[in-house]
């Protein structure tokens, strides 16, 4: 499935947004690519394991942003709560940590894992580092609310819609659902909407990259907004996962032509 993912991330036009196709990339370069995203995936738990033992001053030396730091500080400074938007790719936990240290804790909300102890042992290191990880259901919800309220940052990975009921969107030149959870949460609270991602390197760095605030006015029903704001997001994550395909950590069907193949 993850090779299914990284033909539409390489086929896809560069300049194009993502709405057409260009080249069919060679079987050979595809699956060398998906045998990287799994090195990167396993750097992902190690990176994780390691970082709530990781000090203030690792964090920091170990933390930088490439670009979009200026979106997120005036976001933050407004009050009104941010809404980070998230694709599975990198270390998002770097930036939670990061953003726990400048003062600015986020609540996000996480898949569950199995077996129950591995979840409650990945909740436990998040909220030692100041980074409160919430299950995705119905409690969800009212967690990130009450967080926004209090001015501070939820965080959703947004590039799976796992309940199924998403928004339609057009991603990587193929028609699917993302959740519709980030616009919804913006348009509501009045907090800003930021695509962001953390890279992991180079090096034993970590890399943020933050988009410029989407346009939440509203500008017709709150069905409308979100669909325009979602497609908007999803074309964030092209460009994000475009600049480091490998590191797109992502092995579950996302589009309907998934489901149907062998």
């Amino acid at each position: 499935m993850n090779e299914r993912h990284l033909r539409r991330v390489l086929a896809s036009e560069g300049g194009g947004g993502g709405r057409g196709v260009d080249v069919e990339p060679d079987v050979a370069l595809v699956r060398r690519w998906s045998r990287r995203t799994f090195g990167e995936y396993s750097r992902y738990w190690v990176d994780g394991a390691r970082l709530p033992f990781v000090d203030e001053a690792g964090v920091r030396a170990r933390f930088r942003f490439e670009r979009g730091e200026e979106h997120l500080r005036s976001a933050v400074a407004q009050g009104q709560g941010v809404v980070l938007a998230l694709p599975h790719v990198g270390s998002w936990e770097w930036g939670g940590a990061w953003l726990a240290l400048e003062g600015a804790p986020m609540t996000a909300v996480v898949e569950r894992l199995e077996p129950e102890q591995l979840f409650e042992w990945f909740v436990g290191q998040r909220a030692a580092m100041g980074l409160t990880a919430v299950p995705l259901g119905e409690g969800s919800g009212p967690a990130l609310l009450r967080a926004l309220k209090q001015g501070k940052v939820a965080g959703l990975i947004s590039d799976r819609d796992l309940a199924g009921h998403g928004v339609e969107v057009e991603f990587f030149g193929e028609r699917t659902t993302l959740p519709g959870g980030a616009a919804t949460l913006a348009l509501r609270t009045g907090a800003a909407l930021l695509p962001a991602v953390v890279y992991s390197g180079p090096g034993n760095w970590h890399t943020g990259v933050v988009h410029p605030p989407l346009d939440t006015t509203r500008s017709g029903s709150l069905r409308a907004d979100v669909a325009r704001l979602t497609q908007e997001m999803a074309r964030a994550f092209e460009e994000f996962i475009r600049r480091r395909p490998e590191q797109w950590h992502l092995y579950q069907a996302n589009w309907p032509s998934d489901r149907a193949a062998p």
